[in-house]
């Protein structure tokens, strides 16, 4: 064979040889635009999934916020409805006056405040005739401030009486009271509770309650 022909021989398989290369480039490149295309919509469709999560979280917190308002809208308007302002708690007053001088009819000794002091209110009242010995003698009181005084007196001079008024007591000195001293007791069985005692001539009475020695002992020297 001539040079001629070899040389044109293997310039053709050169040819070929560029062409093939050639081709696989070009599929190389087209299978890397594949992929990038193929990322691209992985990105994408990652994009959409997570954009459609947040939008239905933030919905979620949406709904539950407006729900809360609601609510609390609602408990709000039903507060307003049905709110009434507290009433201070009044005393319900008793008439004493007539009761005490039926006692002191049968019961010299019976003894009532005059005048009452200011403000305070006869709450409960009670008398035992001689028919029903021992003789007794109550009346409740609620003073201005609406602490309780109570006064107790009986024909009966023995331990067992006051006992059975005070319960367990403490000796807390004493009160002169209009010239009259009486015994200051602290009341065990009974908190913030004291009494004022005072017995003779056959008679106890007790001035007790939770207003204070101060105002016992205003109430003992308006006894009559």
């Amino acid at each position: 064979m001539s040079s001629t022909g070899q040389d044109a021989s293997g310039d053709a398989a050169a040819q070929e040889k560029a062409d093939v290369t050639a081709q696989e480039k070009a599929q190389e490149r087209a299978q890397e635009r594949a992929r990038e295309r193929a990322q691209v919509q992985a990105e994408a469709n990652e994009y959409r999934q997570a954009y459609r999560r947040d939008k239905r979280k933030s919905q979620t917190v949406g709904n539950m916020v407006f729900a809360l308002v609601i609510c609390l809208a609602v408990v709000a308007f039903l507060i307003t409805v049905t709110w009434r302002p507290k009433k201070e708690a009044q005393p319900n007053p008793v008439e004493y006056t007539a009761q005490l001088q039926d006692a002191r009819k049968a019961a010299a000794w019976v003894r009532g405040p005059e005048p009452m002091p200011s403000g305070w209110t006869a709450t409960s009242v009670e008398f035992r005739a001689p028919q029903q010995e021992p003789i007794t003698w109550h009346l409740g009181v609620v003073t201005n401030e609406k602490k309780y005084v109570g006064l107790e007196q009986s024909n009966v001079t023995g331990g067992k009486y006051v006992a059975e008024k005070l319960g367990r007591t403490s000796d807390d000195g004493t009160a002169s009271v209009a010239g009259v001293t009486w015994q200051r007791k602290v009341l065990l069985d009974r908190k913030n509770e004291n009494a004022l005692l005072l017995v003779g001539s056959g008679v106890t009475t007790i001035v007790a309650g939770n207003a204070g020695y101060p105002a016992l002992e205003a109430f003992a020297s308006v006894l009559r």
